[in-house]
């Protein structure tokens, strides 16, 4: 989260949307249109991905199809990025180095980190 947040910060994002993306259901910081593209990134995250019907109902209200397929597409590189990143241990870089940095929220269960390779 480390460059996301960095990057995000360059496109707008603020520190209160920052502070606010574990809750962003619940915060009066994102629209319901950030809303709705957050909840279908957290849809795509899961394990397994299951998307509802109603969720690409409420998606083809505000994107056409290739718009749909462009956010999958963006949402599924960051998310391989991820796993890349955590599968080989890569830690922070210090993108944002001073500035408040989103961590993912983890059951207790995944605290604890295999031996570095």
């Amino acid at each position: 989260m480390d460059i996301g947040s960095a990057v995000g910060r360059k496109i707008g994002l603020t520190e209160e949307q920052l502070r606010e993306l574990p809750h962003y259901r619940e915060s009066a910081a994102f629209s319901d249109l950030e809303k709705l593209v957050i909840e279908f990134g957290e849809r795509m995250t899961a394990t397994p991905v299951e998307i509802s019907d109603a969720l690409f109902e409420r998606l083809r209200r505000h994107f056409n199809e290739a718009q749909i397929v462009e956010l999958a597409a963006a949402i599924a590189w960051e998310n391989f990025r991820a796993r890349f990143d955590h599968a080989l241990g890569i830690e922070s870089q210090n993108f944002t180095e001073g500035a408040f940095c989103v961590l993912p929220e983890r059951p207790p269960a995944e605290l604890e980190r295999p031996a570095q390779r």
